[in-house]
């Protein structure tokens, strides 16, 4: 599946919503995409046929970003598929509301294994690579949960999130220090018109941004070499107005948000 066009995006979690839609983006910019999704080919071939339809170049890989061995052989896979790789994406994530002792141990470690541990491997083996070739771009998708302080009735999700924008923030800065040429970003967004909100079992008391709109933000703020990149102006008050206010009010005004999402 070699290509002419020499640059090559990985998106995890591309099947749909921001994933997808950053695709998408990457796929007009030039790129070849490799979409990493759960489920056959067949079973997202609406997604594909989208991309396709734009003359995007795409591959494809079936894998759980959860499973330990499915994220290695990610890695293989891509290369195989087109040579080098220029952009990782790690997107794939989910939430869940609920109380702390009621959510399912399960599903919060399969949470810690999608939004930590799986964007923590991809990422450091991706980045090796970049930093040797002394190119490359990665975005990691956190949350506008990740620069707040704690979340009641998403604790866990809020936890995973905050670990993204303090490791992504932290390579930061090690590429500066090093001069490297390789730059890596957070996006922070607030509600986005995606399923997150079907698969958390949340209602947003506030309008969600297009993914698109998302999306398109996100890549001009990578391309930029953005650290944080917070598509709304209202997520950006509410960032800088958390690290003003005391901890225990902003833990407690982003609990009511979080109560007033319960379906």
């Amino acid at each position: 599946m070699k290509n002419e066009i020499k640059k090559t995006a990985i998106v995890t979690g591309a099947s749909r919503g921001i994933g997808l839609a950053v695709a998408r983006q990457l796929g007009l910019d030039g790129y070849n995409v490799v979409m990493v999704a759960t489920g056959c080919r067949e079973k997202n071939s609406e997604a594909i046929a989208h991309l396709e339809g734009l003359g995007i170049a795409v591959g494809y890989v079936q894998a759980d970003v959860s499973d330990h061995d499915d994220r290695l052989r990610i890695v293989g896979q891509t290369v195989e598929m087109f040579g080098r790789i220029d952009v990782l994406v790690n997107n794939a994530g989910f939430g869940k509301l609920g109380e702390f002792t009621q959510v399912p141990l399960d599903d919060e470690l399969r949470m810690i294994d999608t939004n930590i541990t799986a964007l923590h491997i991809l990422t450091k083996l991706f980045l090796k690579d970049f930093v040797k070739a002394d190119r490359g771009y990665i975005l990691n998708v956190a949350s506008s949960a990740g620069l707040l302080p704690g979340g009641p009735l998403m604790a866990t999700y809020y936890a995973t999130k905050a670990y993204v924008t303090s490791l992504t923030s932290a390579i930061y800065g090690e590429l500066k220090q090093q001069g490297s040429s390789v730059s890596i970003s957070a996006l922070c967004p607030g509600p986005v018109d995606t399923e997150f909100n079907s698969v958390a079992n949340a209602v947003f008391p506030i309008e969600g941004i297009d993914a698109k709109q998302c999306a398109d933000i996100a890549v001009r703020g990578m391309f930029s070499k953005e650290l944080i990149i917070i598509p709304e102006t209202r997520m950006k008050l509410a960032a800088a107005a958390s690290g003003i206010v005391p901890r225990k009010l902003a833990v407690a005004v982003t609990g009511q948000l979080q109560s007033a999402k319960k379906q």
